[in-house]
């Protein structure tokens, strides 16, 4: 942005704006664990917003700035205004414009701002020749709420994998929830009862990796604010419930040449895919313990990293079976071939996550690195002499081993940057510190009486 000039696509923002009788917009980014935080203004800020900025505290923010070197800049994207369907009337309407975070003092683009860091990620993609485009699938709960509107555990329905109503009882939330993603410009491609009670997941197309980021926190948004419309809540926590299946975020990735090609398709291939393609998957897996820490960011996401439970334990990639951290999914066109990462949870900062994969991805097309063999039996069937001799290693196990990964992999460090690899770990600590010395109701329970 150039302070004073306005941009054609500001412009046509600003005419929607009185077209469309917007009264307020809602300025919008993450903090560097992935909370999304807006700034409210009139919309007759709108102009404003797009020459100069909209200045806030980012002190403030967890893992911004220390309070000496407070004041940031929002500088709005145009591309990713949209009306907010459920704040929205005839007469009045509220809209949503994702922001850059630009440091006051330089004038430049944040470092520590997540967006910032996954657009390094695909300038080094760039440099390379490449996009990259990216299909998420996010699972979530929806449980009832109390008498006082408080979240519980108590399921809102009790269907199963793929079931219909009346036992999905949440299908018209589904349906609210996709018309809403709808009028934000999503393009829903499947939705659907997952495999646990109340657990739902709603795909939309792919699309380039930035507006794909952008959609993800967008898409807890939108969920959570229409489930509260029916009196419920909708949660992305990896696994609530203990003892069924948790939520993850598959994500599928893809990388395109210049001359629109699928970099990743190999007619001649036994898979499909090019040396490209296997390139970058060997660099996921070399770099898989780190991406951990960054696409599984919670204690709780450990929880569901468990065998038994359909999620992705062990480093290994298939085209035929889903106990392997990566899948080859099948391709009806050279333009949908793909790699499907199985272990992320919708609790991630997605550019981070995604910032991270692709840093890994493409470490392995610059080294050369060798892909393994796929393994097509069911891996959770292995016992460790078989898994030795296969030579598969298995994902942290929870999130300090993750975090220490992480902090021995230069790799994945420097795609985060030294900003936000600094406060991102010291959180990560923090928190994995805070649950080693609580007690859980588990031991009450287990210990209390016992001893």
């Amino acid at each position: 942005m150039t302070e004073g000039n306005l941009s054609d696509d500001a412009q046509d923002v600003l005419d929607e704006i009185e077209e469309k009788n917007v009264d307020f917009l809602r300025l919008q980014f993450t903090d560097i664990l992935g909370t999304v935080k807006n700034v409210s203004v009139p919309a007759d800020q709108a102009e404003k917003a797009f020459t100069e900025g909209i200045y806030f505290d980012g002190s403030s923010i967890n893992g911004f700035v220390r309070i000496q070197e407070s004041d940031m800049r929002l500088e709005p994207d145009p591309a990713t205004f949209s009306i907010l369907p459920w704040r929205s009337s005839e007469d009045h309407k509220s809209a949503r414009l994702i922001c850059d975070v630009h440091d006051t003092t330089t004038g430049e683009p944040f470092d520590g701002d997540p967006r910032r860091v996954l657009q390094k990620a695909l300038d080094r993609a760039n440099d390379l020749g490449y996009t990259v485009n990216a299909g998420p699938e996010p699972e979530f709960f929806l449980f009832q709420e109390d008498e006082d509107g408080r979240a519980t555990t108590d399921f809102a329905d009790t269907g199963g994998y793929f079931d219909l109503a009346p036992k999905d009882l949440a299908s018209d939330v589904r349906r609210d929830i996709i018309y809403g993603l709808e009028d934000m410009g999503f393009e829903v491609e499947a939705s659907h009862h997952e495999v646990a009670e109340s657990q739902h997941e709603i795909d939309f197309k792919y699309d380039d990796i930035l507006t794909t980021a952008d959609n993800v926190a967008t898409f807890r948004s939108v969920v959570r604010a229409i489930a509260a419309q029916h009196d419920l809540h909708a949660t992305f926590m990896p696994k609530p419930i203990p003892r069924i299946n948790g939520s993850g975020m598959h994500t599928h990735l893809s990388l395109f040449t210049e001359d629109g090609e699928n970099a990743f398709h190999d007619d001649d291939d036994e898979f499909s895919l090019s040396e490209t393609a296997k390139k970058f998957l060997a660099g996921i897996l070399e770099h898989a313990p780190a991406i951990t820490a960054v696409a599984n960011p919670t204690v709780n996401s450990y929880k569901r990293l468990v065998p038994g439970y359909e999620a992705p334990v062990y480093i290994a990639w298939s085209d035929v079976n889903r106990s392997a951290l990566v899948r080859k999914p099948a391709a009806r066109t050279p333009a949908a071939s793909r790699i499907e990462l199985r272990s992320p949870d919708p609790s991630c900062n997605p550019y981070l996550a995604f910032a991270a994969m692709i840093h890994a991805g493409l470490d392995g097309i610059e080294n050369d690195l060798d892909c393994p063999d796929p393994v097509r039996e069911n891996i959770y069937e292995f016992d460790e002499q078989k898994r030795e001799e296969y030579g598969i290693d298995t994902l942290p196990s929870n999130l300090g081993e993750a975090v220490d990964a992480l902090e021995s992999d230069e790799v994945i460090m420097d795609a985060l940057g030294p900003h936000v690899s600094e406060k991102f770990v010291e959180a990560k600590r923090q928190e994995f510190q805070d649950y080693l010395v609580d007690v859980s109701q588990w031991e009450l329970d287990r210990y209390l009486e016992k001893y």
